[in-house]
């Protein structure tokens, strides 16, 4: 079972990596037509989406898993976002950004919370 996760896993970064880096090709691969546009962009989110659930899927301590994965995908995608919205976007972009800015810290701060005082309940 650990080994089919660990395959599992390093697939779906790989295929979140390729996403990121090469959308309109993956397009290309999987639907027999190159991606332009937005799908570009959805696809570079989804890419980060699975880069994360990788990291969530990882093998080993699965303590702080979930964490990792969240953590991940929140903070790439507020970057990716504000990214995108430097150069222009929706009604809806900036507060998507702050979302997840804000949750990804607040994340960090339960984490760091709970590192330093390990019996104290979320």
């Amino acid at each position: 079972m650990k080994k089919l996760l660990t395959i599992a896993a390093m697939v779906e970064v790989a295929t979140g990596v390729a996403c990121l880096i090469l959308p309109s090709l993956i397009g290309q691969l999987l639907f027999g037509e190159a991606l332009t546009g937005v799908a570009i962009t959805t696809t570079r989110v989804i890419g980060i989406a699975l880069i994360s659930l990788g990291l969530a899927c990882w093998p080993g301590n699965m303590a702080n898993r979930a964490l990792y994965g969240m953590l991940t995908y929140g903070t790439l995608t507020a970057l990716y976002l504000a990214y995108i919205g430097v150069r222009g976007g929706g009604t809806l972009l900036w507060p998507a950004v702050a979302v997840h800015a804000v949750l990804s810290t607040l994340l960090v701060w339960a984490w760091w919370k709970e590192q330093r005082c390990p019996n104290a309940k979320m």
